[in-house]
């Protein structure tokens, strides 16, 4: 009768589902690069795939994919740019990010259709959300600084 008792008692526990977990919760992300990093490497060579865009017109599939690429990246930089650790504050510079971002995405979907007409257009929208950030949080820019004067002999 004992033994009978504790098979049964084996049976319950081991018919019972299993306690659910909560899933693990994911790493926050963090930033690798630096901010000048991040503009130097990624940023600038992919925004000048679209300024330059009627200078230098992919020919080949493989020119079309490189430029895909690049305006991928583009809009994809501002999600790096909108990350915690990196954005600066919760409005302007979301807004500011925002800008790079839909004109990344524009110019990823133009990129994919071989439009080259409305990668151009992308010219003034891209050059207004680069400018627009700077001119929010980028010391000095723009501003020259007077050349120092040779020192007397």
């Amino acid at each position: 009768m004992r033994i009978a008792g504790l098979l049964l008692a084996a049976v319950t526990v081991m018919g019972q589902a299993p306690a659910a977990q909560a899933p693990p919760t994911p790493p926050a992300p963090r930033p690798i690069g630096t901010m000048s990093e991040l503009m130097v490497n990624i940023v600038y060579p992919s925004s000048d795939a679209i300024f330059y865009i009627s200078t230098r017109t992919p020919e080949t599939p493989g020119e079309w994919l490189e430029l895909q690429t690049n305006a991928m990246m583009l809009g994809e930089a501002a999600n790096l740019l909108m990350m915690p650790g990196r954005a600066r504050d919760d409005k302007k510079w979301m807004e500011d990010a925002k800008l790079l971002h839909d004109v990344g995405l524009a110019a990823f979907r133009a990129a994919k259709a071989k439009n080259v007409e409305a990668l151009t257009a992308l010219n003034e929208q891209l050059e207004v959300s680069c400018v627009q950030c700077h001119q929010d949080y980028r010391p000095n820019y723009r501003r020259r600084v007077p050349p120092r004067p040779e020192p007397a002999p």
